[in-house]
């Protein structure tokens, strides 16, 4: 009886050990063994130096000299205080949904006592996040992820990126806790890393299994390679466990820096990212820790009946009532510049006026023209460059009506719009062509400024406390209803001065140049930098795709 108590117990131990680790426990040695039992390791080949403030003089000539960089993402690149629970839940509920993500929050208190980020933490998390997911349409690693990623990069740890690059080196990361597919994306495409190193999640026919295993012997070697090619190797790291991993092995010399410098390091300012994040994906408009995911799952029952209430008021109120109503539950706007509102056809000033007039907005959100229209106290049509089939639910809950679909062919939609101006309506116009979160404007098209003699540019900012009201991979019919239960939102409308759009239409200015000017002044004054990247670059760098809607033909935009 004790011998299979004692066999059932190695059995479970084996098991678990498995679960956590990817492989089962070497067998104990006994201590009489222990003479011959196993042979010291051999001494580590790289000289090692304890490195005790930012990238030097000493430093920077080592890197000059050397042809590749070696860095421990870990503890040499991120902040010290940087925690991975918010990874993996993002990765959680952005990719797995909302019941994965309570899951690994209700493990969170095993998981704290298993060390937070110790190795057994780790795979426990790797497998709630992980478990089951489609790899093929995973793409949080290079959608969602690379923002929090970015705001956690340390100065330090950067400065030592920056020089291997500017002097000609290869950068290659290691990473020993976090899987490369989280990873990778972020470290290529924001830092310029040439090869990324780390653990690798385990596939079952085109499905993550949830568990983790170090990168195989061919693809170390692979790499090993690879750095052999580059020259000597100088390694970066804030822990020695970075010297058990075995690139180490492959550096001349290894700058550790100590626990109490560490402690020291500055986050990255936005201002030296080396490539701006303009683009990112996901609902959460917040870094999930426990406590703020805590604080989400007990507001969502709350916050559905009360944007249920929200929208209520803002179908069947007026305008000039709802606002006050909607503002007591912290759905509020504000009309910046002093509250003066432009003169309108037909209102005093313009009673001569006949065509209407084209507002020109940049894109934040769907119901953009719902708060122009507020702003106005006027109705609008808006013209929208793409709006999907799923986006129409946001289209029969809005209190401004039917919104103009846009073909994308450029002679229809010019054609279109020019008739609602005939008709001397207000015309609500986003060329930018897709949302932004990011403080950024997007190319503006130039077809707006070939259909009216002057247009008024409008300025939008929004700020929510909890959601995102917008995605590229996700259910666009959910965006309007993730806006209305957030605890605390607000939108600020801003009208310009007009701006005389003429000279393009008596031939003497590109319609380009004119689309420049405008964003120019918009972005002058919501202190927004200007760019000439378009919906096209979004969506392939979030969704993998054009963002084409298959319904709708593509716009062809020779002149932008």
């Amino acid at each position: 009886m004790a011998k299979k108590q004692k066999l059932s117990h190695r059995l479970f131990s084996a098991l678990l050990s498995f679960l956590l680790h990817g492989r089962t426990r070497p067998p104990a040695i006994s201590s009489r063994t222990t003479a011959t039992a196993v042979p010291a390791s051999p001494p580590h080949p790289s000289t090692l130096h304890h490195h005790h403030s930012s990238p030097g003089t000493q430093m920077a000539e080592k890197l000059a000299a050397a042809r590749t960089l070696v860095l421990d993402v870990d503890a040499g690149l991120l902040l010290p205080s940087s925690s991975l629970f918010p990874y993996f839940m993002l990765v959680a509920l952005e990719a797995g949904g909302y019941v994965r993500g309570l899951v690994l929050l209700l493990l969170y208190p095993i998981i704290f006592c298993m060390g937070g980020d110790s190795d057994a933490a780790v795979r426990v998390m790797a497998m709630v996040a992980f478990c089951g997911l489609r790899a093929s349409r995973f793409r949080a690693g290079c959608a969602m992820l690379p923002k929090w990623f970015m705001e956690d990069v340390a100065a330090e740890g950067f400065e030592a990126m920056r020089m291997i690059g500017a002097a000609g080196g290869r950068r290659v990361c290691v990473t020993r806790r976090l899987p490369r597919v989280m990873v990778e994306g972020f470290l290529s495409e924001y830092l310029g890393a040439e090869a990324v190193v780390g653990r690798e999640m385990k596939m079952l026919w085109g499905f993550y299994t949830g568990l983790m295993v170090e990168e195989d012997e061919l693809v170390l070697e692979k790499k090993k390679k690879i750095m052999g090619e580059c020259g000597d190797a100088v390694g970066f790291c804030g822990s020695q466990e970075f010297l058990q991993h075995p690139l180490s092995r492959c550096c001349k010399d290894i700058y550790l820096v100590t626990r109490e410098d560490r402690a020291t390091w500055q986050a990255l300012p936005r201002s030296k990212y080396p490539k701006a994040v303009v683009f990112h994906d996901g609902r959460l408009a917040f870094r999930p820790t426990a406590g703020s995911t805590l604080a989400m799952f007990m507001w969502l029952p709350f916050g559905v009946a009360l944007g249920s209430a929200r929208l209520a008021a803002a179908l069947t109120v007026p305008y000039r009532y709802s606002t006050p109503i909607l503002a007591a539950t912290g759905m509020s706007w504000r009309l910046k510049a002093g509250g003066k509102r432009p003169p309108l056809p037909g209102a005093d000033g313009e009673r001569g006026r006949r065509r209407g007039q084209m507002f020109v907005c940049n894109h934040r959100t769907l119901i953009d023209p719902v708060y122009v229209s507020m702003a106005l106290d006027r109705q609008v049509r808006a013209v929208s460059y793409s709006l999907s089939r799923p986006g129409r639910l946001s289209e029969l809950i809005s209190p401004i009506g039917r919104t103009v679909r846009l073909t994308r062919d450029r002679d229809a939609d010019g054609r279109a719009m020019a008739r609602l101006l005939e008709r001397g309506d207000l015309v609500v116009v986003c060329p930018e062509g897709t949302t932004c979160r990011e403080p950024y404007l997007l190319r503006f098209s130039p077809l707006f400024a070939e259909l009216s003699d002057d247009v008024l540019p409008v300025g939008i900012a929004v700020e929510t406390a909890m959601f995102y009201p917008t995605t590229s991979g996700g259910l666009k019919c959910l965006d309007s209803l993730y806006y209305i239960v957030n605890p605390r939102m607000c939108y600020t409308v801003q009208f310009l001065e007009r701006v005389s759009t003429a000279v393009v239409r008596e031939g003497k200015m590109p319609s380009a140049d004119m689309a420049n000017l405008v964003q120019k002044k918009m972005g002058d004054a919501l202190g927004y930098s200007c760019t000439m990247l378009s919906r096209k670059d979004k969506y392939r760098m979030l969704a993998g795709n054009d963002g084409k809607c298959s319904s709708a033909p593509a716009w062809r935009n020779d002149n932008s």
